[in-house]
């Protein structure tokens, strides 16, 4: 176990606290490069209230680990997107790991509940990320009757994705609306890891 900074090997820590644990971990997030938190065994239940605490009080990345342990992570990466800050601060918070990936795709969800519809912010961002990672690719998923998340969570299980990047979607600015319906779905159904920022 290595607990002082040496360069290029990875260290780790043990610390036990008492306390509640939604602020301990958001206080002990402010100075993490990431904060991991894991699903019940079972894969039913998502403490939602710890990871959005965790997520709007860190103000830090979080991985949301899936119940059963993925053979690898972050080599293709899945971007969930839409034209919003949240988003926007979820690939910033993933720059770093979609350089390294060897594919990016960026999945545009068209929604009919959609109000504001940038249909060139996609094009956009994956202009953008070719500038850290030249295999980003964006793939529009039309409109259907079919639900967005089935729609969504159905394409980036069929392209292999290991790690989805999304941001926290709320219709709402009230804070207990953080996770939206899409964003709430989302967790409870994702087989694999999920990034947010």
């Amino acid at each position: 176990l290595v607990e002082t900074p040496v360069g290029g090997v990875a260290s780790a820590s043990w610390h036990a606290e008492a306390g509640d644990e939604p602020q301990c971990l958001a206080a002990h997030g402010r100075t993490a490069d990431l904060t991991v938190l894991g699903r019940a065994g079972d894969g039913d239940k998502v403490a939602l209230h710890l990871m959005e605490t965790v997520l709007l009080e860190s103000g830090r990345p979080l991985l949301i680990a899936p119940a059963i342990a993925r053979p690898s992570i972050g080599r293709h990466i899945a971007i969930a997107w839409k034209d919003s800050a949240a988003a926007a601060r979820a690939v910033a918070a993933a720059l770093p790991l979609l350089a390294l990936a060897e594919t990016v795709t960026i999945f545009a969800v068209q929604e009919s509940s959609d109000t504001h519809h940038d249909s060139d912010s996609g094009t956009r961002l994956r202009d953008a990320l070719s500038w850290h990672n030249s295999a980003t690719i964006l793939r529009v998923v039309p409109r259907t009757n079919h639900d967005p998340v089935e729609a969504l969570l159905s394409v980036v299980e069929a392209d292999g994705a290991d790690l989805l990047v999304m941001g926290g979607y709320s219709h709402s600015r009230m804070r207990e609306a953080m996770f939206g319906g899409f964003t709430r779905r989302v967790l409870l159904a994702a087989a694999l890891p999920v990034l947010m920022a």
